[in-house]
């Protein structure tokens, strides 16, 4: 008798943690799971079907310029997404250490609440010189190295086809590079196509560019787990 309602109230404490969601990401997924900050951070959509979003991606009119909607195609040959999209390169590119998640606004946007499994790389910081200390550390972190002295004939050869030339250019080497998703505020925020425009003129491959048009605003309406910097 004693085990049998030790065994309830045990089954009764695990209850809420196994219960499904009602409120999933999909019919067959509950929730992604992301390293932010060194910490374990769960995805998943806010379970009170009453919630209404509030504050600043609530408004629904913002002037024209700067706050433009943007194009669904932000450059030929980069992808747009969506958030299901976005699931997957969570836990596919992400997770194995092969692409990057790119908050592109400014840090001040950046600290009041972010995307888990996102870093913040300004979009300024691609509109660098390319000798800049600070554009130099973070393509390093993007997986492109910087190409100093490369003979005529091996550009002759790459530029051919050879070498893995199609990912090379004068100055950088991207055939290691990440890929990559870049989001800002959403459809009416011009920051991360910026980012993207500035990453191909210094020659980063369209293929692994990727971007994530709804941005904070669809992140939020969705009721998708959002974290504060520390």
């Amino acid at each position: 008798m004693i085990r049998t309602v030790f065994a309830i109230l045990w089954l009764s404490l695990l209850a809420p943690a196994v219960q499904a969601l009602e409120v999933r990401l999909t019919p067959e997924r509950e929730y992604v799971e992301v390293i932010h900050d060194g910490r374990l951070v769960k995805i998943m959509r806010i379970q009170d079907q009453d919630h209404k979003l509030e504050g600043s991606f609530a408004k629904t009119s913002r002037k024209c310029p700067p706050f433009c909607i943007q194009p669904m195609e932000v450059a030929p040959g980069v992808k747009t997404i969506g958030q299901v999209e976005l699931f997957d390169f969570m836990e596919q590119e992400l997770l194995d250490g092969t692409g990057l998640l790119i908050d592109a606004r400014t840090p001040s946007w950046w600290k009041r609440g972010t995307i888990p499994g996102s870093v913040n790389i300004p979009f300024t910081v691609f509109s660098l010189d390319k000798d800049d200390p600070k554009l130099l550390e973070v393509m390093d972190r993007l997986g492109v190295r910087k190409r100093n002295n490369v003979g005529g004939f091996t550009r002759l050869l790459e530029k051919t086809g050879l070498l893995d030339g199609d990912e090379k250019t004068d100055d950088w080497d991207f055939s290691r590079a990440k890929t990559l998703v870049l989001w800002c505020n959403g459809m009416w925020c011009g920051q991360s196509p910026r980012a993207i425009r500035g990453l191909l003129k210094l020659g980063y491959p369209p293929h692994k560019l990727r971007y994530y048009r709804g941005g904070m605003q669809a992140w939020q309406s969705l009721g998708l787990t959002v974290v504060e910097p520390e």
